[in-house]
């Protein structure tokens, strides 16, 4: 081994707690999509080099979490479209397990095969709230601060998602309806 594997790299500090905070999820978020571990270390590597590159512009935009969730986004997808393949939560079914705890609904599913497409094909940012939210286990408030939004805007884009998902799958509308009084009431 190398020395030069034990110098400790001269990082801004700001940058290093950046790397601490938003690690995990990075990482958790590729590895949903790959498959692997490995494949999201490698993937989620690339966009921390990537970050710190363009680091001072990132702080000078002010939205430092929605640049760096974007190029994490584009990463993950360049990478897939490069393999020529779908995100590995549409390939494999272990997914299910935690999509039904959180998601009543899937009992009345048949197949799941369905709602992984239909997620796949959200708009963006819905499509990562229910993946943080639902299929990660995130809580609301931190989806929120990953993504650099408030906590009434990730609710937003959950329930603009669900329903969205509930229309494509032909799911009933359960929900609660104005009672309307009759006549003479």
């Amino acid at each position: 081994m190398s020395q030069s594997m034990y110098v400790p790299l001269d990082l801004p500090i700001d940058f290093e707690a950046f790397y601490l905070a938003h690690q995990e999820a990075f990482h958790a978020y590729a590895e949903v999509h790959f498959g692997t571990r490995a494949a999201a270390e490698e993937v989620i590597h690339e966009v921390f080099l990537e970050i710190h590159a363009g680091w001072t512009e990132l702080l000078g935009s002010g939205h430092v979490e929605q640049g760096a969730w974007a190029i994490v986004r584009r990463a993950v997808r360049d990478r897939l479209e490069s393999e020529g393949r779908a995100p590995a939560f549409i390939i494999n079914g272990p997914i299910a397990q935690a999509l039904a705890a959180t998601k009543d609904r899937l009992e009345r599913m048949q197949s799941t095969t369905g709602l992984y497409e239909a997620i796949a094909e959200l708009p963006n940012r819905q499509f990562e709230v229910i993946v943080l939210r639902y299929l990660l286990g995130y809580p609301t408030s931190r989806v929120a601060w990953f993504m650099g939004i408030d906590e009434r805007t990730v609710g937003h884009h959950l329930r603009r998602g669900k329903e969205r998902l509930r229309v494509k799958l032909g799911l009933p509308d359960d929900r609660k309806k104005p009672k309307h009084k009759q006549k003479g009431e």
